[in-house]
Parts: C-alpha cells; sequence; structure tokens
C-alpha cells in the first residue's frame, strides 16, 4: 500500500495530524499498537479530567452547608469513580474511530516502525508484518512517565500515572514524587477522596514552571486542605517489602521515613523513540528527542516528527498545533512557525492554575523593565458568589511598550480564562487596550481587566 501520508501514532498530535492531511486531500493512513486516541484519550488528558471532576462533586457535597443545603453524609464510591473515567475515555476513543471513517483514513493497528526509502514497517498483535510506503512519514508516538533510577515502578506499589487511574481501591495513603501538573491533580483528587496525601517535591517551589505567586498560593491552598507538601526534598529509595511503603526521603534537616500504602511516582514524562528505526533509517536525536526543523522536518527528508517526541512542550494541544503545521506544510501551504512562547498551560486541581508567556522571574532575566498588576478573586463578587475565592489573576507588561509579556491564574475555572490571554497576545494587545475592553459583570473574567488596570494605576475594585 502507498499513501502521501502515514502517521505513526494516534494521539493528539497523530490523529490531527491525519484528519488535517485528508482535508487537504492526502492520501493517508495512522498506524496505532493500542487505542485510537493515544495516552490523552485514554490514559491522561480527558479521564484524568474524569476523576478530577468526580472528586469536585464529592467536594462540594462535603462543603453543602456552606451554600445552605442539607445533605446527609456523602461516601466516594471509588470503584464507581474509576469506572465512570474509563466510560468517558472510551467515549473519546470511538469518536476518534468515527473521525478516521469520516476522513476516509486508513488505521492499521500493530506497532510501526520507519526504514529506509519512506517506508513503515507494521508489527501486528499475533506478530505478522506488512510493509508500507509514504512519500511522507509523520512520527508522533508520544511520552510515557518517567522512571527515575531510585524508584522503580513495579505498577503496584510503586506506580505510575496509568496505573494511578485504575487502581483496584482506594490507598488509604499515599507519597506523590514530583509535583507538577501531573503530581498535583492526583494529589488532589486523591486528598479529596480522603486518602492522606503527601507531595514530595525536588524543586524549592510547587508546580516549579509556573510563577513564585502561583506556586505559594497554591501551597496554601493544598495546606488547607490537609494536603502535606515537602520541598527541596527527594526520595532516595523506597521499601516496598512490608504491607505499604517505607520511603525514604532526603530534606534540608535530614533524612525522613514516610510510610504509605502507594508511591506515585509523577516526575514527569519521556519519549517514546525506541525502536522506531531511527537509527536504521538516519534520524537524528539528541538528549532522547528527535531534532526536527521550525516545520517538523527531520534529518532525513521525507520524515518527520511531532509532539511529546520533539523539543517544546509535552502538552496535547502544542502536539495537535505541530500536527497541522507539519501537514499544511507539506501539502505546499504557508503555515507560520509556532510561537512557543505563546502556549497555555493548565493545571486542574483545585484551585485551578493556568499561564502563559513569561513568568514575573523570566522576564526580568530577559532585561524587561516590568509593569504588573494582580487582582485577588477574593475582591471579585462572582468568585465570593461561587464560594471560591482563593486564587488570582496576574498580569506581566513590558513597561517601554505595554506588551503582554505573560499571565499566571490561580483559582476556580481559571484554565477557561487563560485564551482571552493567548488571544491577545497573538493579536500583540497592550494593557490599556485590555483595560478598555469592557468585561461582563459579575465574572470571574473581569479580574482580567482588573489585574491590567492595576499594572497602570487604574484598578477600581482594590
Amino acid at each position: 500500500m502507498n499513501y502521501d501520508v502515514i502517521v505513526i501514532g494516534s494521539g493528539p498530535g497523530g490523529y490531527v495530524a491525519a484528519i488535517r492531511a485528508s482535508q487537504l486531500g492526502l492520501k493517508t493512513a495512522v498506524v496505532e499498537r493500542e487505542s485510537l486516541g493515544g495516552i490523552c484519550l485514554n490514559w491522561g488528558c480527558i479521564p484524568t479530567k474524569a476523576l478530577l471532576k468526580s472528586a469536585q462533586v464529592f467536594e462540594y457535597i462535603n462543603h453543602a452547608s456552606e451554600y445552605g443545603i442539607k445533605t446527609a453524609e456523602a461516601e466516594a464510591d471509588f470503584a464507581a469513580v474509576i469506572k465512570r473515567s474509563r466510560g468517558v475515555a472510551d467515549g473519546m476513543s470511538k469518536g476518534v474511530q468515527f473521525l478516521m471513517k469520516k476522513n476516509k483514513i486508513d488505521v492499521i493497528m500493530g506497532s510501526g516502525k520507519v526504514k529506509p526509502g519512506n517506508k513503515v514497517e507494521v508489527k501486528a498483535a499475533d506478530g505478522s508484518q506488512k510493509e508500507y510506503t509514504a512519500t511522507n512519514i509523520i512520527l508522533a508516538t508520544g511520552g510515557r512517565s518517567r522512571e527515575l533510577p531510585n524508584l522503580k515502578q513495579d505498577g503496584k506499589k510503586v506506580i505510575g500515572y496509568r496505573q494511578a487511574m485504575v487502581l483496584p481501591e482506594q490507598p488509604k495513603s499515599m507519597v506523590v514524587v514530583g509535583s507538577g501538573a501531573i503530581g498535583v491533580e492526583f494529589a488532589y483528587f486523591y486528598a479529596t477522596l480522603g486518602t492522606k496525601v503527601t507531595v514530595v517535591e525536588f524543586m524549592d517551589n510547587v508546580v516549579p514552571v509556573e510563577d513564585e505567586d502561583v506556586s505559594k498560593q497554591l501551597l496554601r491552598s493544598f495546606k488547607k486542605a490537609g494536603i502535606e507538601v515537602m520541598t527541596s526534598s527527594s526520595v532516595e529509595s523506597v521499601d516496598t517489602s512490608g504491607a505499604g511503603c517505607k520511603v525514604q526521603v532526603k530534606t534540608a534537616s535530614g533524612m525522613q521515613t514516610l510510610e504509605c500504602d502507594i508511591v506515585l511516582s509523577a516526575a514527569g514524562v519521556v519519549a517514546n523513540i525506541e525502536n522506531l528505526g531511527l537509527e536504521e533509517t538516519g534520524i537524528k536525536t539528541e538528549k532522547g528527542k528527535v531534532v526536527v526543523d521550525e516545520f517538523y522536518n527531520t534529518s532525513v527528508k521525507g520524515y518527520y516528527a511531532i509532539g511529546d517526541i520533539v523539543g517544546g512542550q509535552a502538552l496535547a494541544h502544542v502536539a495537535s498545533a505541530e500536527g497541522i503545521i507539519c501537514v499544511e506544510k507539506i501539502a505546499g501551504h504557508k503555515p507560520e512557525p509556532l510561537d512557543y512562547n505563546n502556549i497555555p498551560g493548565c493545571t486542574y486541581c483545585s484551585p485551578e492554575i493556568a499561564s502563559v508567556g513569561y513568568t514575573e522571574k523570566a522576564a526580568k532575566a530577559a532585561g524587561y523593565e516590568l509593569k504588573i498588576g494582580k487582582f485577588p478573586f477574593s475582591a471579585s463578587g462572582k468568585a465570593s458568589a461561587a464560594g471560591a475565592k482563593d486564587g488570582f489573576v496576574k498580569l506581566i507588561f513590558d513597561a517601554k511598550y505595554g506588551e503582554l509579556l505573560g499571565a499566571h491564574m490561580i483559582g476556580a475555572n481559571v484554565t477557561e480564562m487563560i485564551a482571552e490571554i493567548v488571544v491577545a497576545r497573538k493579536l500583540e494587545t497592550t494593557g490599556h487596550e485590555m483595560i478598555k475592553s469592557v468585561h461582563p459583570h459579575p465574572t470571574m473574567s473581569e479580574a482580567i481587566m482588573e489585574a491590567a488596570a492595576d499594572a497602570y494605576g487604574e484598578v477600581i475594585h482594590l
């Protein structure tokens, strides 16, 4: 079989690239070894949000009296929560199957491997092999849970994010290693359902890629929720020989032993680039990633790579954008290269976190003179009415030209608010234009206008 485009991997990078290729009239196939939709739809973004929604509903019920509602004591059915999450993931995967049929994309089930001469070898589950050719081959094989050398995952007591979504029973206690998005989301989920959770973070702050003000606020919120947090700490070893786990943690004040049922390793992701035929084909890699140019060409003509296996943020929406740019370039269009400094990041613990662009620290390091505006949700009418007063919106402007350099939000539903900032930055909007853009009242999004006004000494409600 000969194709215009073969995509290896059907995650949010791969399946989106395949659909765009088909829309542009290219004969397209997708190779997938497991489930359509990849990790994101089946074991990542989507099922975790379903789990977090269950936790949020449970939290609402437990605080119903604060809203003037009397309820009987609520009980979380852990197995039913997991089952709902899996059902949501299955539905999304079926949706991708529908999209493949609708766009006349051939789905080839099996493990794909590139070979010289624009060939893809696919090994099916039964061991049989078949070879396909394509003018253009796109690698979109994604990532997996990073395994630390002193924290070997056994899938039972020391687990990665995948096992954390389908544990047979709720643990009474858990140590979460790493406080990036995966770590803090699972910490919130399990703690809300009643598990005693301790988060261990090697860096000085939780969610270390975020602005320091956001990190400090999340730490306060987590402590209020009963989640223990240990920063500037590292897990040295885990003893799983007994009934539970004994975790040796190195802190600034010495070694500590934590006992728990489960250890969740949430120390990031690593790219799936093994056994792909990269070496035989001559495709260059560097530091565990495939080397590509701004249009995702690898070092070998006709072979491309997108998503978690290339440099840039390991995020679903980044992979999708890369896939579209890559395919449009293949089709002879003139897409703009992706601006990696205008990519929003979202974390769905409670309170939620959303950010884009420079942190205050990074903007200062880049030599900008800054105007900074901050508006707390404690001063927001909508936040007060919703009982969600934790958090703030922080905007960072270049004092010289008024350019919006970055935005950092923590609070209820801020993941739904960050897109306004992404569009504003894309359109090169200034602080004054944001102040004069009338925001609806009462909404959480008013905090964006107010934060911009604060930066320029015009804030009304502070």
